[in-house]
């Protein structure tokens, strides 16, 4: 039996989101991975006329794709990606389901205040360059049209109504110290969720890019175990 894992990453991001996780997988299994880029997004956010159907027809176009190569499905969803990941597993048989920082909420309103006092007293010190919430968000946010977090939205108010009727076994991972999607959502998400088999982590550590957590090792090999059950 093949296993085939689709890594999905958020909105305004890229692969480069989930590839630390996905070279883990690949290192340590034989497992086919499979990290598609979402229409408009990248390297070089181009979002405009973009929307929500696009973003999900490309995801579940790579899902069938991996389907034709392996016959054990695992979905692993980062923020929005995370919102497209339960959509798929609500259409399609699915394996196993690992959601990071998945936005079933968004803005930790206490966590991204720490964050901007951080950038604050950085621009004071002239230490922005070395400042990597200022480096990650000042390209997205003046790249991203309102017109494209509208679409987000409605990637999140098109999957809230049937997290109930996901059943399939979900792994969820959230950092404590994320300044985008607070801590409550993974909480949110665990406890509407219909599946009998669902797990959270929280990493102490994590921020928003949850891949790229100093304690990612150690959540990387318990993600890892999860995914493993049921494996041949």
């Amino acid at each position: 039996m093949k296993t085939g894992v689709l890594c999905i990453h958020g909105f305004t991001g890229g692969p480069y989101e989930v590839q630390p996780f996905a070279d883990f997988i690949e290192k340590q299994t034989d497992w086919i991975v499979k990290v598609p880029t979402l229409p408009g997004h990248g390297e070089t956010l181009s979002l405009r006329r973009m929307k929500a159907e696009h973003w999900m027809m490309e995801a579940e176009l790579a899902l069938r794709e991996l389907k034709k190569e392996a016959d054990r499905i695992i979905i692993v969803g980062f923020s929005m990606g995370g919102l497209i990941a339960m959509y798929l597993a609500l259409r399609y048989k699915v394996d196993r389901l690992v959601l990071l920082s998945a936005a079933a909420k968004y803005i930790s309103a206490k966590q991204l205040l720490e964050e901007i006092k951080e950038t604050m007293a950085d621009a004071v010190k002239r230490k922005l360059k070395d400042n990597e919430f200022f480096q990650q968000y000042k390209y997205k946010l003046t790249h991203t049209p309102i017109f494209s977090t509208a679409e987000f939205l409605k990637v999140l108010k098109m999957i809230e109504p049937y997290y109930q009727q996901i059943k399939v076994p979900v792994c969820i991972v959230q950092g404590r110290k994320d300044g985008i999607v607070p801590v409550s959502s993974a909480d949110h998400i665990y406890n509407s969720v219909g599946s009998d088999e669902k797990h959270i982590i929280h990493s102490d550590l994590g921020k928003h890019l949850i891949c790229y957590s100093d304690d990612c090792d150690d959540w990387f090999m318990k993600v890892l175990g999860f995914m493993k059950k049921g494996a041949e």
